[in-house]
């Protein structure tokens, strides 16, 4: 039988079909007594009166179900743009079905049921503002799907609120927003890995808001001929109107010094070995003393009077107004171990980590000035003279190894660690050592991969300096030898 002919033998079964029940609707009438003339409207008047009947019952089934949903009081809590966000309900599944949720999509949620009814709306919500969607699902057969609103509401992420205005190129002293170094030092011919040196510096929110230039510094440098590392972080003081230029001359100076002294100098290297095998004898402890003051303390001074002798350039200009704290070191790893002399001014934290033998040496104090929130300055002439200036800021240390040496302004230490206390906790030491390599998952910061001869470690770590901490909108600095 083809198609036109299945069609013709429904058709005729319908009928059929009709024509008995046209034939039992006659019987009824006649039975019930209804005039013949009158048989037709009184045949209307029943079926319009069923078919209403039966609207309204659907009808009415439909709002029942809609009333029980809008019962169940769902309300979706407020959310924040780029934060997780995720919420449950459940549905009364076998009443409803055809279920979804308009306007999620656009605002980066993704809404799902299961066949019990428990509903999800997840993701990561990519605009603020206030919203409502819309709760459709199909109740009675016939009837039209159901909507119901729901309001939800996202605030937007605190960091969007932050301008990042460019800082004007015609200032004095013009310094770049951000800053990056790496020093790859390849094994030789032992094969065996050196360590190298990262640093990235990054300008703080609260300047980026205003357009004004970073304040920090960093310098770093590792001596070919000799071995030497040497490593300088600064933080120029925010109300010192030229600091970006002070903490600029104070890594540069140090450094240079450093370089300068350490490229060539027998005699050093044998005051550091002969300490080394006998750190009992005061004597030769002394000598070694004597080089460290003339590299590392000589170094600082001349850095202040670098400094000085740029502030004396500038015709209205004064010491303060090149207001900055300075932290550096230098090492080199003998035979024996490494050999270490620090010096450090100001707040911050610089800080030896070994994470072998669980221990985090702090190469100092942070400075406290006379006012919370204040600090000392290696502007300050009462610096130097201190009587005990030597042991107060300067350090000398023997290890057999360490995992990192970190230098850093406060920018990243407050955030960090808060308090001066936990600068001393080890285990903090190695929560920020994890955090620095983990990143921030959920600010989609990744971390910092420290494993040798990395070239991508300063990119890395520069993004890394994006990580969100309220509060703390201060630029940020960072050497790291590792």
């Amino acid at each position: 039988m083809d198609r036109k002919q299945r069609l013709a033998s429904k058709r005729h079964v319908a009928a059929m079909r009709l024509n008995e029940t046209s034939r039992a609707l006659d019987r009824a009438m006649d039975k019930a007594g209804v005039p013949a003339p009158e048989k037709e409207s009184f045949l209307n008047w029943t079926v319009d009166t069923l078919w209403n009947t039966f609207k309204e019952e659907r009808m009415n089934q439909r709002i029942l179900i809609e009333n029980e949903i809008r019962r169940l009081g769902i309300r979706f809590p407020n959310g924040t743009v780029k934060k997780d966000y995720s919420v449950s309900f459940d549905l009364p599944a076998g009443k409803i079905s055809d279920v979804e949720l308009t306007g999620a999509e656009e605002i980066g949620l993704i809404f799902s049921i299961d066949e019990d009814g428990h509903c999800t709306l997840s993701g990561r919500p990519n605009r603020h503002g206030d919203f409502s969607l819309k709760l459709r699902f199909n109740t009675v057969e016939g009837e039209p799907a159901s909507e119901i609103s729901i309001p939800l509401a996202f605030n937007p992420d605190p960091r969007d609120l932050w301008k990042n205005i460019a800082t004007d190129r015609n200032i004095p002293y013009y310094k770049e927003d951000s800053d990056e170094g790496y020093i790859m030092v390849d094994a030789g011919e032992s094969n065996d890995p050196r360590k190298d040196i990262v640093a990235a510096s990054q300008r703080g929110r609260s300047h980026a808001q205003e357009g004004k230039a970073r304040d920090d510094h960093f310098s770093i440098y590792h001596c070919d001929d000799s071995d030497w590392y040497v490593m300088a972080v600064a933080d120029g003081a925010g109300s010192a109107r030229y600091s970006r230029k002070g903490s600029e001359v104070a890594c540069d100076t140090v450094v240079d010094h450093c370089k300068r002294l350490l490229v060539d100098n027998p005699d050093f290297e044998k005051a550091i070995r002969e300490y080394e095998s006998d750190r009992d004898n005061k004597e030769k402890r002394t000598n070694v003393t004597r080089h460290v003051i003339d590299i590392i303390y000589n170094g600082a001074l001349k850095a202040h009077e670098a400094v000085k002798k740029v502030a004396l350039a500038n015709e209205g200009a004064k010491l303060k107004d090149y207001a900055t704290t300075l932290m550096f070191a230098i090492c080199k790893k003998y035979d024996f171990g490494w050999f270490l002399a620090s010096f450090w001014v100001g707040d911050g934290a610089m800080c030896l980590f070994d994470e072998n033998n669980r221990t985090a040496k702090l190469l100092g104090t942070p400075d406290e000035g006379e006012f919370s929130g204040q600090t000392r300055f290696l502007t300050m002439p009462e610096i130097f003279r201190d009587p005990e200036v030597v042991s107060k800021r300067l350090r000398m240390a023997i290890v057999p190894d360490f995992t990192a040496l970190f230098l850093m302004t406060d920018g990243i230490s407050d955030p960090m660690f808060e308090t001066d206390r936990n600068l001393n906790d080890y285990s903090k030491w190695e929560e920020f050592y994890n955090r620095l390599k983990t990143g921030f998952p959920e600010d989609d910061i990744e971390g910092v991969d420290l494993s040798d001869n990395n070239e991508e470690a300063a990119g890395q770590l520069l993004r890394w300096l994006d990580f969100w901490s309220p509060g703390n909108h201060d630029d940020r600095t960072i050497a790291i030898l590792y």
